[in-house]
This record gives structure tokens, C-alpha cells and sequence, in this order.
């Protein structure tokens, strides 16, 4: 694979929130990914990746009305465990929060570019 060539490389794990925080991949950073129907119980219940990410995304947001997920206590669990990681609340229905997402990877890139 050409990296040379990529400026974003995504890596995800399709196990467990457990591994993807457990082991360093030469990853630039950690981001923890959670959708609504998952339950906003996940930062507690996983606390290392949560703390270990640069950043957080909620994803499924659209779906909110019709699945049970305590935002407010999510958002809370989340301070607690990480108070200085930005989370990205995006729904992919109307693109809601996307933009600030995709704006955060890009601000990423710039400063990777920079740095080399």
C-alpha cells in the first residue's frame, strides 16, 4: 500500500471496545466511535479507550427519538472520563454534525503536514 500517498488511514476494530485501546497501532491518534442504539452506558463501561481517544463521535443522532439513550449522561460520563476531548454528535440522515467532524480531521492532516 502506497502511504506515502494517503494523508487519512482509518483503522477499525470489529471486535470489542476493549483492543483498539489496549494496543498501539502507530496510530497519530485514538478516536472512539459509539452509535445511539449501542446505549450511552458504553464510557463507563469502557473506560480506557474513552480516556485513551483524542476524540469521540457519536454517530446515529437521528435515531435518537426512537432509541433509549441518556444523553445527559453520556455527555457527563464522558467529562468525567476524558474532559478534554472534543465529541462529535453526527447524523448522516440531514448531515448534521458532520461538517464539524470532517473539519476536525482535516485540521489534523494540516497539522501532520506541517510537522514533517
Amino acid at each position: 500500500m502506497p502511504l506515502d500517498d494517503v494523508d487519512v488511514l482509518f483503522v477499525e476494530n470489529v471486535g470489542n471496545l476493549v483492543c483498539p485501546a489496549e494496543f498501539d497501532l502507530g496510530e497519530d491518534f485514538k478516536t472512539a466511535v459509539l452509535s445511539t442504539p449501542e446505549g450511552a452506558d458504553k464510557p463507563l463501561k469502557y473506560p480506557m479507550l474513552f480516556a485513551n481517544s483524542l476524540v469521540v463521535v457519536l454517530t446515529k443522532t437521528d435515531l435518537l427519538p426512537y432509541v433509549r439513550f441518556d444523553m445527559q449522561l453520556f455527555r457527563k460520563d464522558i467529562s468525567s472520563i476524558n474532559p478534554v476531548a472534543p465529541v462529535y454528535e453526527v447524523d448522516l440522515i440531514n448531515g448534521n454534525g458532520l461538517g464539524a467532524w470532517l473539519g476536525f480531521i482535516a485540521q489534523k492532516i494540516e497539522e501532520k503536514r506541517k510537522s514533517i
